[in-house]
């Protein structure tokens, strides 16, 4: 008779210590490669491991890759979108179980913190924008997640994972950062400056308001024209210096109600403190990696707001309810699809959208 033993607990750790994947990783600015990694392990209670289905790249990520996110420090696997496929969870995990499929939140949230129970899961004290931050993310074949019955959303049966993914950062910036920030209202005037992905997430959602009028600024005529077909009402090219002018003449002079930057440089912030009017709102997206003038010898007496804020990912419920009833197709922003193994060609078209007309692209693992 033989008998048979299973291994002690510390070996089985180790064992999964020893399990590697494939995975995307930032070196420092300007350096990135794709390398064997070590397969993440449940650290704590409240993880679960999720298996990539599909990923994508963000404006973010090529912040990183450019230095402007001291917070994420070399060594780091990058990315923070994604659906996939529970692989294992923590024992105090009940809501999911291996095998379900579920979109990943950008944003990780305890649920229990100050900050949470304000539906700040941004500013979660021990959550927040983490994933392929201050921990590993997405790019890569598995991820952990922390805190995952509060950062894990069930996919809907029938849902289509590719227009899911936008799900997970780009719409509820777009409808949070933008959209809700910015107040826009019902027969109000909205210009958005930078219409890539955030600012075309931006324009599908501020159509749930039925603004009088949404102008789109960009350099880029392809990402203007796709701004168009995306419900813009006007489309103006900036590159010859006279965007406040075109917007000046559609507004009777007075200006926008609200000015979305989707961007994040100097120039755009500038160009939006010049076209919102008296009691208007300057509501910022882009991720700023310099500072920028505030021109208040214009603005103090203007009554003028101005927004910052984090994507929290508290609208992500109501935006899972309307992609389902089909009033939006963010699957419209895809432009590329690659495999993981060429997530490097991915970045090379995803940062030369000018040249490659790259809106979002997908990542298969």
């Amino acid at each position: 008779m033989t008998l048979t033993t299973m291994p002690k607990q510390e070996t089985r750790a180790k064992t999964e210590m020893a399990a590697t994947m494939k995975a995307f990783v930032y070196r420092g600015p300007g350096k990135k490669s794709l390398e064997d990694h070590a397969k993440p392990v449940i650290a704590e209670p409240t993880d679960a491991i999720v298996k990539i289905v599909k990923t994508t790249i963000c404006g973010t990520d090529l912040h990183i890759l450019k230095g402007d996110v001291p917070t994420c420090e070399p060594g780091r696997i990058l990315g923070h979108e994604g659906v996939g496929v529970i692989d294992k969870v923590g024992p105090a995990v009940t809501a999911f179980k291996p095998g379900d499929r579920v979109l990943i939140s950008c944003i990780s949230a305890c649920g229990k913190c100050e900050y949470c129970r304000k539906q700040m899961f941004s500013h979660c004290t021990t959550g927040g924008w983490i994933l392929g931050n201050k921990i590993d993310g997405t790019q890569a074949e598995f991820v952990r997640i922390p805190y995952a019955e509060t950062s894990l959303y069930p996919i809907p049966e029938g849902a289509d994972e590719e227009a899911l993914v936008m799900l997970s950062d780009i719409l509820p910036t777009g409808f949070e950062c933008g959209v809700l920030n910015g107040k826009v209202a019902p027969g109000s005037t909205v210009a958005i400056v930078g219409v890539g992905p955030i600012g075309l997430a931006a324009l599908l959602t501020a159509q749930f308001y039925s603004p009088a009028e949404i102008i789109a600024i960009d350099l880029d005529d392809n990402r203007l024209a796709m701004a168009k077909r995306f419900g813009a009402t006007t489309i103006i090219n900036s590159s010859d210096g006279k965007a406040v002018e075109a917007v000046m003449k559609i507004t009777g002079k007075r200006g926008v109600d609200t000015a979305i930057e989707a961007v994040g440089i100097p120039a755009t912030f500038e160009l939006c403190e010049k076209l919102v009017t008296a009691g208007g709102t300057i509501a910022n997206i882009g991720v700023h990696g310099q500072k920028v003038a505030l021109h208040l010898e214009r603005l103090w007496d203007r009554n003028v707001t101005i927004t910052t804020r984090l994507v929290d990912t508290a609208s992500t419920p109501m935006l899972l309810n309307i992609l389902r009833s089909k009033k939006i197709d963010p699957k419209l922003l895809i432009t590329h699809r690659f495999k993981l193994d060429k997530i490097l060609d991915a970045y090379e078209a995803f940062g030369n959208a000018a040249k490659t007309k790259a809106l979002k692209v997908i990542i298969e693992a």
